[in-house]
């Protein structure tokens, strides 16, 4: 607003595109203080807000990066689903990003860490010890910093073998 030459110029060059941008990028970055202080006081591990963090970079690249390296806020990308998808059929015309071979592995790492992830929960409820009754959850068989053990590491191997190598 402040370097804008009058309001209508500052509507035109995205003003309140600019607004609704940063504050939600704010929001977003106080949320991930948020799931980091929840795992403090939890106990656990803060690696959930260091994951969250990277929707937040990508959000960040194309809600802020590019505009300004285009030198208008009315160039970043739009709002809403039909604004969205025309703004990635524009920027693969004029930047090639589907060849590019930063996206190109940023798009494997997304595959592979869901692929990972299914791995990973598969060998864990699979190996789980069953401390309840089959009326209970399974969950309340088990609580932080327990002394017992809490999977079957035999049958996780079986399993996890049976998973990777199932064809060799």
């Amino acid at each position: 607003i402040w370097e804008a030459a009058s309001l209508d110029e500052w509507l035109y060059n995205g003003g309140p595109y600019e607004l609704i941008v940063l504050h939600f990028i704010l929001g977003v970055c106080c949320y991930i203080g948020r799931e980091w202080e929840l795992s403090y006081r939890l106990g656990m591990r803060p690696w959930i807000s260091v994951a969250f963090t990277a929707p937040v970079a990508a959000a960040a690249a194309v809600f802020l990066v590019y505009p300004i390296g285009q030198g208008s806020f009315s160039d970043g990308m739009p709002l809403g689903i039909s604004g969205t998808f025309n703004f990635m059929l524009v920027f693969q015309a004029e930047h090639n990003i589907l060849m590019h071979p930063f996206h190109q592995l940023g798009v494997a790492g997304v595959f592979g860490g869901s692929l990972f992830s299914a791995m990973h929960g598969s060998l864990v409820t699979s190996s789980l010890i069953r401390e309840t009754t089959e009326n209970e959850s399974a969950n309340n068989g088990y609580k932080f910093g327990q002394e017992e053990e809490t999977y079957n590491i035999v049958a996780a191997h079986g399993y996890f073998g049976r998973l990777i190598f199932q064809y060799a």
